[in-house]
């Protein structure tokens, strides 16, 4: 395994931390998925999603909604793994996205305070204090780019005028998307936090369901299969592995090509 690999199989490894966020070949030619082909942006290039870690039910798509949020108000669903954009004629944006335990434990409503582009990083105090050997020499913050935990956008929650802490973003990890993973923010594919910090204005209501909301939305059939699926994925350690270095072989097979 390259040296470029392993570093950046050690950066995902320690973006799955986040807070307030056979094996696989040495090189992977996905099957392009329309909307998840490679992008430039920003002067970094964002790597295409293989096809297998794109499925169908994974896809931005336009469904008919049957909450009762106004028009422009983002709902995420922890329990079942998807993020709504309410459009005004009924129907919305739906969105996969990946969220772990403290995401669920986010509650009721916050709005999107700030907005950026190709963010920085910066470790919590308390982060840089309870795992040092991760996160000490990412004090000052991490310069944005495709390794960077928050990728090519974020949408920053506020409640009251504060900073919660938790963020709605992007992320280079392309295999956590409908995963119970990352420490609490909620990530979506690069290329669709793309599409959504588009269509988001500052200060959109933002509803996070609870369970019992998302049972009687989504359907007690879907929440049960979801909670299943989670504690499979959190079991199969060998299998995140085997994902993680797929990534990061992506992400130089990219750079590669731009060689």
């Amino acid at each position: 395994m390259s040296v470029t690999i392993i570093r950046a199989v050690c950066a995902l490894s320690t973006a799955a931390f986040l807070a307030a966020c056979g094996a696989p070949p040495a090189s992977v030619t996905p099957q392009e998925v329309p909307g998840y082909g490679a992008i430039e942006d920003g002067g970094f290039t964002i790597p295409a999603v293989p096809a297998r870690y794109v499925p169908p039910e994974n896809r931005r798509t336009t469904v008919a909604y049957n909450g009762s949020e106004k028009p422009g108000t983002i709902v995420v669903d922890p329990h079942v793994k998807y993020l709504y954009h309410v459009r005004a004629d009924g129907s919305a944006d739906r969105y996969r996205i990946a969220v772990g335990d403290e995401g669920r434990g986010l509650k009721a409503t916050t709005y999107v305070g700030r907005k950026a582009h190709w963010p920085r990083w910066t470790p919590t105090k308390n982060m840089i204090r309870t795992m040092p050997e991760l996160y000490a020499d990412k004090a000052a913050g991490m310069e944005p780019g495709p390794l960077n935990p928050l990728g090519a956008r974020a949408l920053y929650l506020y409640r009251g005028g504060r900073d919660t802490m938790f963020r709605i973003h992007g992320t280079g990890d392309f295999t956590s998307i409908g995963r119970a993973t990352s420490a609490g923010c909620i990530r979506l594919y690069n290329q669709d936090i793309l599409a959504l910090y588009e269509a988001v204005d500052s200060g959109a209501t933002v509803k996070i369901r609870s369970v019992a909301e998302s049972r009687a939305l989504e359907g007690d059939a879907a929440v049960d299969a979801a909670l299943a699926a989670d504690a499979e994925w959190l079991a199969g350690a060998e299998e995140r592995q085997q994902a993680q270095l797929l990534v990061a072989a992506e992400i130089e097979r990219t750079t590669e090509t731009l060689d």
